[in-house]
Order: C-alpha cells, then sequence, then structure tokens
C-alpha cells in the first residue's frame, strides 16, 4: 500500500513539507476501499518534474464519504449545531489559514505554476477574508413570518441546511475555489464531500489537516482527490447527495446538470465557462484601460473564467490603443512562480499548453494578425507569452471559444450600439468591462451588457460581499454574497393554526 504522506522540498525556500496524499474521511487520510495502488501524480508546471502522487479515489470511496457526510450531517452538524458555533469553528479555520499562510502559497505554486506572492496575497488572503465573511452569515441565517388571518393562523419559513453537497473545483484557484465553495455550505451546516481538481489537490489536503485542528467533528469535511470522470462523476449521480456545486468547462457542466437530473434532481450550481468582452470607448483613461485590459487577459496567465479575451476598441482611439496595450503587455514577467520578477506563471499542464497553442496556430491559419506573441520558448514548462491578435472577425476560433490562456483578440467599432452588439454576440454570459469617462454611457451599456458581472473602468476584481455568476451557458446560480446562502438552504413554510376548528364532513 502507497504511503499516505510525500517529502516535499520547496527549493526556493528550502523548507522541507510533510504532504497529505491520502482520502480525508471522516477526519482521517486513508488509503482508497479498494483501489490502493491507482494514483494521481502531480506535475511542476515551471519544470515539469513530478512533485509527489496522491490516492485516486474511486466510486466506493465517494460512496463511503457520502455516508461520512450524511452521518455527520445528522448527528453532529446540521440542525444539531447552533449558528454561533459553525461561526467560531469557521473564524478559527480562517486564523489557521493566516498562520500557514506563506506554506500553502509555496505549495500551490508548485502544484498550480502561479506566482508566489499572487498566491500568497490574493489568491490566499481573499479566501481568509472568504471564511471570515460566511462565519459572519452563519448565525443570521433567518427566514419570515407570514401574516396569513391574524385571529386564528400564521406562517412561518425556515431556511434550513440542504443536506450533503458534493463540491467539484477547478485547477486555476485551488484555494480560492475550495473557501467559495466551503465557507457558504458550512455556515449554512450543510457537509460536504470535496473533489479537487486532479491536477492540483495538494492545497485542498493541506486545507483537511486544517479542518481537524480547528475542531470541526468528522464528516462534516471530506477530501477525495480523483479523476473527473470518477469521483465528479460519481458525486453528481449520486441518490445520497442533496447538491452538487461545479466549477469548471461547459462541456462538463452540461454532464453534472444531466446526471443530477437523471438520479436524485439534486439541487445544482454551476460556474462555467466564459468568452468575456471589455469596450474601450474613446472618452476612457487609455492608459488605464490599457492596465485594465492587460489585467483581465494576464492575470493567471489568462486561465481565467472571466478572463477579458475579446477587446472592441472604439475606431477612433483603435490604434493609439493597440500601440500603448502591447507596450503594456510586454513589460509582465511570466516566469517561474519563486521568481519575485514573475507577474504570471505556467500554464497548469502540458494538456493546457497544447490547446492554447492549438488556439494560437488556428488564429494565425484564420487570418488573424499577430500584434504580439505567438513564439514558443525553448525549454521545460508550460510557458506562454502574452500574445495579442488583430484584424479579428466574428468566425474565428479565438473570437468564439474559450482558450484559458493569456491569447487576447482586439476587434474595432465605430457606435455604441455596435459595441454592445459584438459583447453580446456569444454564447456565454459570465463577465464583461466597460471603460468610458461618459457617465451616462457606463449606465446604458453596463445595462444592455448580458453578463452576470459587469465591470466599469476596471476589470476582474470581485468581492467576496458581491455575488458571482452566469448567464447563458456560464452556468446557473451564485456564489459569494449573501446570494450563495440561497444554494446551500432549502425554504421550509410551516403554516400553523392556532384558532380554526374544520367542520367535517364538508
Amino acid at each position: 500500500m502507497a504511503s499516505l504522506t510525500a517529502r516535499i522540498v520547496i527549493r526556493a525556500t528550502n523548507r522541507q513539507l510533510e504532504i497529505p496524499t491520502g482520502l480525508f474521511i471522516n477526519n482521517e487520510f486513508v488509503p482508497s476501499a479498494d483501489s490502493p495502488n491507482n494514483l494521481i501524480h502531480l506535475v511542476n508546471p515551471a519544470t515539469e518534474e513530478t512533485i509527489c502522487s496522491v490516492a485516486a479515489g474511486s466510486v466506493k470511496d465517494i460512496d463511503i464519504a457520502v455516508a461520512a457526510a450524511r452521518k455527520a450531517f445528522n448527528t453532529t452538524w446540521g440542525k444539531n449545531v447552533t449558528g454561533f458555533e459553525r461561526s467560531k469553528l469557521l473564524n478559527k479555520l480562517a486564523d489557521l489559514m493566516e498562520r500557514d499562510q506563506s506554506i500553502l502559497a509555496e505549495v500551490e505554486s508548485l502544484n498550480n505554476g502561479k506566482p508566489f506572492k499572487i498566491a500568497r496575497d490574493f489568491d490566499i488572503g481573499d479566501s481568509i477574508q472568504c471564511l471570515r465573511y460566511y462565519a459572519g452569515w452563519a448565525d443570521k441565517i433567518t427566514g419570515q413570518t407570514i401574516e396569513v388571518d391574524n385571529k386564528t393562523k400564521l406562517a412561518f419559513t425556515r431556511h434550513d441546511p440542504i443536506g450533503v453537497c458534493g463540491q467539484i473545483i477547478p485547477w486555476n484557484y485551488p484555494i480560492n475555489m475550495w473557501a467559495w465553495k466551503v465557507a457558504p455550505a458550512l455556515a449554512c451546516g450543510c457537509t460536504i464531500v470535496m473533489k479537487p481538481s486532479e491536477l492540483t489537490p495538494l492545497t485542498a489536503l493541506m486545507l483537511s489537516k486544517l479542518i481537524v485542528e480547528a475542531g470541526f467533528p468528522p464528516g462534516v469535511v471530506n477530501t477525495i482527490p480523483s479523476l473527473g470522470s470518477v469521483g465528479g462523476a460519481a458525486l453528481s449521480a449520486h441518490m445520497g447527495v442533496d447538491k452538487v456545486a461545479f466549477t469548471g468547462s461547459t462541456v462538463t457542466g452540461r454532464k453534472v446538470m444531466e446526471a443530477a437530473a437523471k438520479s436524485n434532481l439534486k439541487k445544482v450550481s454551476l460556474e462555467l465557462g466564459g468568452k468575456s468582452p471589455q469596450l474601450v470607448f474613446e472618452s476612457a483613461d487609455l492608459e488605464q484601460a490599457a492596465n485594465w485590459a492587460c489585467l483581465g487577459i494576464l492575470y493567471n496567465t489568462g486561465q481565467d473564467c472571466t478572463a477579458g479575451s475579446r477587446l472592441y476598441v472604439q475606431d477612433t482611439i483603435y490604434d493609439k490603443f493597440v500601440s500603448l496595450l502591447v507596450s503594456k503587455a510586454k513589460e509582465l514577467v511570466i516566469g517561474d512562480g519563486f521568481d519575485e520578477k514573475s507577474g504570471g506563471g505556467p500554464l497548469v499542464s502540458k494538456t493546457q499548453f497544447d490547446k492554447v497553442w492549438g488556439y494560437i496556430e488556428s488564429g494565425q491559419a484564420q487570418g488573424a494578425k499577430v500584434a504580439l506573441g505567438a513564439q514558443k520558448r525553448p525549454g521545460k514548462g508550460f510557458f506562454v507569452d502574452p500574445t495579442i491578435f488583430t484584424d479579428i472577425n466574428a468566425n474565428m476560433d479565438i473570437v468564439r471559444d474559450e482558450i484559458f490562456g493569456p491569447v487576447l483578440a482586439v476587434g474595432r467599432f465605430k457606435t455604441e450600439e455596435e459595441a454592445i452588439s459584438l459583447a453580446n454576440d456569444t454564447s456565454y454570459g459570465l463577465g464583461a468591462g466597460l471603460h468610458s469617462n461618459d457617465a451616462n454611457q457606463c449606465m446604458r451599456v453596463s445595462s444592455a451588457l448580458e453578463a452576470g458581472s459587469v465591470w466599469v473602468n476596471q476589470y476582474n476584481l470581485l468581492n467576496n460581499n458581491v455575488p458571482f455568476g452566469g448567464k447563458k451557458q456560464s452556468g446557473i446560480g451564485r456564489e459569494l454574497g449573501s446570494y450563495a446562502l440561497d444554494e446551500y438552504t432549502s425554504v421550509k413554510a410551516v403554516h400553523w393554526n392556532f384558532g380554526e376548528k374544520l367542520d367535517w364532513p364538508l
């Protein structure tokens, strides 16, 4: 049987770490129940070296984890613990994450490739805030008292925890997505079976250790690293799971929703893909608009569901703005995550690297003009430098498809109406942005853009108290803010008769 821990060395800091590599069920790390020799081998995307291997959960392991979550929900969690107690534990977990912030960031950078400083200060810093935000909600989940007949009856509602939740998270923001899913679910009193991405499960396993240290009862949070086609499919179809939350591609989201419908019609929330537009109008502060446009497509090396991968610029400023944009994109250093100069890291895997390069080659083949990039680097690592295409049209793959890399398609428009039409010409609806110093225009265009999040004179910044989610094929449901609580509760109406006497027969 494989060991349930791995010793890894963070070369940049010379730190040695013991990383749990088993399945986390009932507050213990255990081997797979029926396939202990099945392993997932994890690769450092900056060096292409193997980091370590972790247990690969099976369908039977998912069954065991769901049973553990159900038992906890019925005994030590759910309606059996007060909101105050849930709040206290969530705050304790946040404190532990803050204590281990640098260690978690080092492992996140090693496994995912993103710069250490960004993982530490943004991903993990934001995740700590997310836990504390929902800790504040845990004892404030209330229903309504509804007047029916003041002399004889009243009704009231309860927002009950929905039950056992399957949570399937992606590889682009491993800790952030963990917090977005775990925090509201625990605040509401739900229990969890978490399936992290098979590419980046290490920090989810480290956070599982903190779950124990914080004092959560066994079975409240369970973590099963597994292939999506195994663990994700099993959770989506499981008759013992009351809700499934998924973040990932639209293609997989359809499979999750289908499995949920064909099994027990479990509640589903989906945060899926995007092909988000940014519009730059002639009144905009061009310097700032270029900065935000670069952040929109180059942050996290473009591996972002809301990446602003389509940019439309008003024709009167087009040439000037594109020149400015290219000069700013050149300034970003894509390099090893432990290099202080790096503002972006490698793509997460060879598969993603090949996919992104396929789109770069497609853009060239279909006639787009390369304004920057499109040159492969020699050597090891899945590095792709910022790539900007101009002279695009609506039929190109780089304009229609989600690429999930640092690849930007830049077009032009003449009128506000044309800009809105171009922006909305997509099957997705996750994010959109506009840059203008005309306040009336900002109101008109933000209203007209078909997206769950619209940024005005900024892009891609999210807040834990503001809802996030998509329209069209970018998903259903909302994360963050008070709206996320609705995804983890079910509303029960209680009708109370205290005065009416029923005559019988009718």
